[in-house]
């Protein structure tokens, strides 16, 4: 899995969509996957009482298990829902984006995600960096931060600072702030004022961003097991985590999958259009 990535994406997402989106929407939609499925692939303990996926991988990304919240169907619920509540256009359309992009960066992982869930449980994977969730969160910040998925989140930060612009108080008044109305209603309600919903859009990647670098420098400089736990930049890597089995699909059965996963996907899309999405976003501003 991505660690930092996600947030910093969105910046980059929202300097090149042209069409009126929210960013909040975008974060959103980034976080949404996650948000309530990682505690038990790391293990929750609170006195007594743990909460712990016996194999983190399946229930993670698999089926059964919640890898549904890994597919472009799920983004297009949560969307929807929005839509539904909020009534308002640019949320939507960010939500869809940032989730979609979670869906596709997460490829990069040897696990991969079940893009077109519930019409194929076929998951899909690059396999640039090894999956290493069941190490433990440790474990598996150590493995990521090891391998092509640190450089990974190391090149989302060099992206988002060449295109600088993005974080200046310009870009946020002229593009960010009047696309979403809920920056005013932040004003409203809670008094934030510009400057400091300028500064709550730089957190964000001041979070990625110092994310990636702090983590970066356990693994390397303050990891007690860094003597055998060492940088691996080769693909698939590091290859001293204990991987997860990948699995050996003909590419006959893999194009059947997408094939159908495809066409079920498109169906529902067409669904969601007619009997929900159409009708709210008509209403919508």
């Amino acid at each position: 899995m991505s660690w930092a990535a996600h947030e910093l994406e969105t910046y980059v997402l929202r300097k090149h969509t042209t069409a009126k989106v929210s960013w909040l929407g975008i974060i959103f939609g980034a976080w949404v996957s996650d948000m309530f499925t990682k505690l038990p692939v790391y293990g929750w303990k609170i006195g007594s009482f743990s909460l712990k996926a016996s194999v983190p991988y399946k229930y993670h990304r698999g089926w059964p298990g919640v890898g549904f919240t890994h597919s472009l169907s799920f983004g297009l619920i949560v969307a929807s829902v929005v839509l539904v509540l909020a009534r308002n256009r640019a949320w939507f359309v960010g939500i869809i984006i940032g989730q979609a992009s979670h869906v596709f960066t997460d490829l990069g992982d040897s696990v991969g995600t079940m893009v077109f869930f519930p019409g194929t449980t076929q998951r899909y994977t690059v396999g640039t960096w090894a999956y290493a969730a069941q190490q433990g969160r440790y474990g598996d910040a150590a493995a990521y931060y090891s391998s092509l998925g640190g450089a990974w989140d190391l090149l989302w930060v060099l992206i988002v600072l060449a295109g600088w612009k993005v974080l200046s108080r310009r870009f946020f008044l002229d593009h960010v702030r009047p696309a979403d109305p809920a920056w005013d209603w932040m004003a409203r309600r809670f008094g934030v004022t510009q400057r400091g919903q300028l500064a709550l859009y730089r957190a964000f990647f001041i979070y990625g961003a110092s994310r990636a670098l702090s983590w970066t420098l356990w693994a390397r400089l303050r990891n007690p097991r860094r003597g055998q736990e060492t940088l691996d930049l080769t693909w698939g890597g590091p290859d001293w985590v204990n991987k997860v089995p990948r699995a050996n699909e003909a590419w006959t059965m893999v194009l059947r999958n997408t094939a159908v996963g495809a066409a079920v996907f498109t169906v529902l899309v067409l669904l969601a259009w007619r009997l929900v999405v159409r009708r709210y976003w008509l209403r919508a501003t």
